[in-house]
């Protein structure tokens, strides 16, 4: 590195009491320059980010950070206070918790301008909507005027963004900003990231735990384990060829878009479950109006087989899949299972799934079985014995996964469908949950639907694949073919904005992306 860095971080520890969070770690980001920071949860990597700007009040900080000269671990709060947002900008994985509910967006953007410059009220609300039309917010000037609530998620992410754009800030940290989003919209928001760094020369501290994310931002990489640094480089050379185990362990648990085919379940069979011309229907906000959530679905589940659905947030991929289990009525159209019992489902979050006020073994059980066949299915899906008497919150959240999965597997059904079940999961976790799956429907003759906004995953789960838009499949067939030949622009589009882990071939879809919007190159 060339000249003074922005950002120096040397020997920084963190500790919660007694638990070390951090312990030594040490990079620089340079003017200009981007840095990810990657690792599972508990790695201490977003606990890094926060304590940069002493967002630890309760947390013991040690070592040197310094910031354009300044050291800010010993800093006064009013010099802290002029570093946030005008030197050193954040963006949070939540925009709805990081943005107020009951002011509009260019009100708040507004004010952390007049804060930091003691601009006229005018001026910031000028500055406002110059943001706003930066991070490429249509129509700016009626959008500022708007709540949170009135923006999607990928418009609240590009708020805080423009938010953090506002003093003209050296430095933005960016704390896992796409976990939440669609594929489209990630793509959407990493592209926007990287124009901002070329355009405006601000340096990204870039914090997440997804390796294809940080392969397409990213100059350098830090890999975190436990708190500590088990690799740190250019991107390309340890995405590339990584040294550490830890490195090559997280590569591998990454779903790919070209892994090979997988085996199924078992072979296919007659339909299992049967969606014929499937409607279902939500009251608007205007009396009398109606908003279509899912629109002439005609389908069949095969018995053995895993059906991928897939689709951005709004599509209707969740609303289909309740209508599955019977958990909402269709609106038209018939809905038929000819399995015995009843289809059951693994939701996306265990934690406001499970009730926190019942143990592992009840949860599971539901007080309908006995002790010894709940411990029995707790063992199956990888948890122990002791953990019958465990509660939630108790748990990781991969083991409250699996108590979700063993609740789902205790009344023996012939149906499981799984909403979004790894979405909110680290790579292996992940990848343990997706070979879970893989063994129980080999052992239990299941069949699964897999609903997912993750290509990638569906590629290595499902044998057929649905794809939903607007609330209407626009593409179905088998996993191999559409992914190798998408007949549907939206499949294309889809497939296109999947993150991979090499730093070449994503800057090669980034430059892709521009031309299909019309940019330069």
């Amino acid at each position: 590195m060339t000249g003074r860095p922005v950002l120096s971080v040397r020997d920084l520890r963190i500790a919660f009491g007694a638990r070390v969070a951090v312990d030594g770690l040490s990079f620089e980001i340079g003017p200009g320059r981007s840095l990810g920071i990657v690792g599972e949860s508990g790695s201490g990597k977003s606990a890094t980010a926060l304590a940069l700007l002493g967002l630890h009040p309760t947390a013991t900080v040690q070592g040197r950070v310094t910031f354009e000269g300044t050291e800010l671990l010993t800093a006064r709060p009013d010099v802290l206070r002029r570093v946030r947002g005008a030197g050193i900008a954040m963006v949070f994985q939540d925009p709805l918790s990081a943005l107020s509910p009951f002011h509009t967006v260019g009100a708040q953007i507004a004010e952390v301008y007049r804060l930091h410059t003691g601009a006229t009220r005018r001026a910031a609300r000028q500055r406002a909507v110059e943001v706003l039309d930066q991070v490429h917010i249509a129509d700016p000037v009626r959008r500022a005027a708007q709540y949170p609530h009135q923006f999607s998620g990928g418009m609240r992410q590009r708020a805080l963004i423009a938010m953090a754009l506002a003093c003209g800030p050296r430095l933005i940290v960016a704390d896992e900003p796409t976990t939440a989003l669609d594929v489209t919209v990630q793509a959407q928001i990493l592209d926007l990231l990287e124009e901002v760094r070329a355009t405006t020369g601000t340096a990204l501290l870039l914090v997440s735990h997804d390796l294809g994310v940080i392969a397409g931002s990213c100059d350098e990489v830090v890999v975190m384990r436990g708190g500590s640094a088990v690799e740190h480089g250019p991107v390309e050379r340890v995405l590339g060829a990584p040294q550490a185990p830890y490195t090559r362990q997280l590569l591998a648990a990454v779903p790919r878009l070209d892994a090979a085919p997988r085996t199924a379940g078992a072979p296919a069979g007659a339909a299992l479950l049967r969606l014929v011309d499937v409607r279902r229907d939500f009251p608007g906000r205007r009396r009398g109006q109606q908003v279509r959530a899912v629109d002439a679905v005609t389908l069949d589940v095969r018995r053995g087989e895993t059906l991928g659905i897939v689709g951005e947030s709004g599509t209707g991929k969740s609303t289909l899949a309740r209508m599955m289990v019977g958990l909402l009525a269709p609106s038209s159209g018939t809905v038929e299972f000819t399995g015995p019992g009843l289809p059951q489902m693994v939701f996306q979050d265990p934690q406001s799934s499970l009730n926190p006020r019942r143990s592992v073994g009840d949860s599971v059980g539901g007080g309908r079985h006995r002790r010894d066949r709940v411990v029995d299915l707790l063992t199956r899906v990888g948890l122990a014995a002791a953990d019958y008497d465990r509660y939630p919150h108790e748990l990781s959240g991969g083991m409250r996964q699996r108590v979700a999965i063993a609740r789902a597997l205790a009344p023996r059904p012939a149906l499981l469908v799984c909403d979004e079940p790894v979405s909110s999961l680290d790579v292996t976790t992940q990848a343990q949950v997706l070979a879970l799956l893989a063994e129980i429907q080999r052992e239990y003759a299941l069949t699964i639907v897999f609903v997912s906004h993750d290509l990638a995953v569906v590629r290595q789960v499902a044998d057929r694949v649905a794809v939903l838009r607007h609330g209407t499949v626009v593409e179905l067939g088998d996993v191999d073919d559409v992914y190798a030949r998408p007949v549907h622009p939206y499949t294309r589009e889809l497939l296109a904005a999947v993150p991979v882990t090499d730093p070449a071939q994503a800057r090669r879809r980034r430059a892709a992306r521009r031309l299909a919007a019309g940019a330069v190159p």
